[in-house]
C-alpha cells in the first residue's frame, strides 16, 4: 500500500527571466511525494510545475486536483493517468514519483549509463532576454564555458536591436556557434516570412514558434516559406492523442519541442516521437523550467533516446533555492555526479 502527499515550493530566480511572454522572478512548483507502508524511509518524489498562462492546467483548482490524486494514490495506475489527462503536469510528477519509488527511492527514474557519471547530454546554453549589454554578457559567459549551440530569445526587444546582437555573434564568434533562436509566438504574422528572411542573413539553426499557438494556416503558411527550419514548442501543448498526426501533417514543421512536464510525462512525449520519427520531422527535448527534481527525470529520459542534437536541459542554475542533486554542467553537457547528494529533508517528514 502506499500513501501520497504534496509540498508547495516555490522556485526563487537568481535574476529575473525574460521572455516575450513578461518576467518571471519566481516559479511556483509542487512535489508529490509517495511512500510504501512497509518502507516508510524510502519516497518516490515527482515535480508538478506548471508555467503560467501557458500550461493547459494552469487552473484554480489545480492544488485540489493535487490533493485528490494523493487520496486516490492506490486506485488502478491507468485509471489515474487517465484522469490526469487534462492536468498535464500533475500527470508528469506523478509517473515520475511511482518510477522513483518502484526503482528504490534514489531518484534513478531511468536507470542507465547516465546516472553512473561518466556520460553527459548534450545541451544549449540559454540566453534569456534583457538589454544587449545582458545579453552579450551572458553569450561571452556560455561561449567561454564551452557551448557551442546558443538559444537565444527574441520577440521583446526593438527587432533592429535584436539583429544587432545576431550580427555581434557572427562577427565575434564567427560561424562555428550554431543559434536557436525562440520567439515564443511574438511575431505578427501577416510579417513572420519577411522578420525570419532577415534573420536567416545570421545562419540561424532554427526558430522556436515564431507565431502565437492555434493559428495553424498561417502557422502552415510559415513552415512552407520561411527560409529558416521552423520548430514547434507551444503549438504542441493540450493536443489530444488523436490529433496530433494530423496537426503535424498540417503544419509540417521541421523540429519539434518537447516538454515532458507540459505534455503529459514520458509515455505522451513517446508518442510525439514516433509520430516525429515516422514523419521525418526533427525533434530534441526541453526541461519547461522545473526544479532539479523535474530536471532530472528528463534527462535520464532523454539519455535513454540517444537523440544527438543538444538539448534544452540547461536550466539547472536558474534558481537561488534549487534543491541540490547530483546533476551538473561541464563545458556544454549535463552530467550526473553520483558523488553529490540529493537534498532530501524537504520530503522524508511530510
Amino acid at each position: 500500500m502506499y500513501s501520497a502527499s504534496y509540498k508547495k515550493y516555490n522556485l526563487l530566480f537568481k535574476n529575473p527571466s525574460a521572455t516575450s511572454r513578461g518576467v518571471m522572478t519566481e516559479k511556483e512548483s509542487w512535489f508529490i511525494i509517495i511512500k510504501d507502508s512497509l518502507n516508510p524511509d524510502i519516497c518516490g518524489i515527482g515535480e508538478c510545475s506548471y508555467l503560467s498562462n501557458l500550461s493547459i492546467d494552469y487552473l484554480p483548482d489545480y492544488e485540489m486536483k493535487l490533493e485528490n490524486i494523493c487520496k486516490q494514490i492506490n486506485r488502478d495506475k491507468s485509471e489515474l493517468f487517465d484522469e490526469l489527462n487534462p492536468y498535464p503536469s500533475i500527470r508528469f510528477g506523478l509517473e515520475t514519483a511511482f518510477l522513483d519509488i518502484e526503482n528504490g527511492g534514489k531518484r534513478n527514474i531511468f536507470p542507465s549509463r547516465f546516472i553512473d557519471g561518466g556520460n553527459g547530454i548534450l545541451i544549449n546554453g540559454l540566453i534569456w532576454m534583457g538589454s544587449i549589454l545582458y545579453m552579450k554578457e551572458q553569450l561571452k559567459e556560455k561561449i567561454e564555458k564551452g557551448f557551442n549551440c546558443i538559444k537565444i530569445k527574441i520577440g521583446a526587444l526593438n527587432f533592429e536591436e535584436e539583429l544587432s546582437l545576431l550580427d555581434y555573434v557572427r562577427k565575434e564568434y564567427g560561424e562555428k556557434i550554431e543559434i536557436r533562436l525562440d520567439a515564443n509566438g511574438s511575431f505578427e504574422p501577416d510579417h513572420a516570412v519577411e522578420i525570419l528572411k532577415r534573420l536567416n542573413e545570421f545562419s540561424i539553426h532554427s526558430i522556436e514558434q515564431p507565431i502565437r499557438k492555434g493559428q495553424i494556416t498561417k502557422m502552415s503558411y510559415v513552415c512552407r516559406n520561411s527560409p529558416i527550419p521552423v520548430a514547434l514548442d507551444e503549438e504542441l501543448i493540450g493536443i489530444p492523442l488523436h490529433k496530433q498526426q494530423e496537426l503535424l501533417d498540417y503544419i509540417r514543421p521541421q523540429y519539434i519541442i518537447l516538454k515532458p512536464s507540459l505534455l503529459g510525462g514520458f509515455s505522451a512525449t513517446d508518442n510525439w516521437i514516433a509520430l516525429a520519427e515516422k514523419m521525418k520531422i526533427g525533434w530534441w527535448v526541453t526541461s519547461a523550467l522545473e526544479s532539479n527534481i523535474g530536471l532530472n527525470a528528463i534527462a535520464q529520459y532523454t539519455f535513454l533516446k540517444n537523440n544527438p542534437l543538444p538539448q534544452g536541459l540547461g536550466t539547472g542554475l536558474l534558481y537561488r533555492n534549487n534543491i541540490l542533486s547530483p546533476l551538473e554542467i561541464k563545458s556544454d553537457k549535463l552530467f550526473y555526479n553520483p558523488a553529490n547528494q540529493w537534498q532530501t529533508d524537504l520530503f522524508l517528514h511530510v
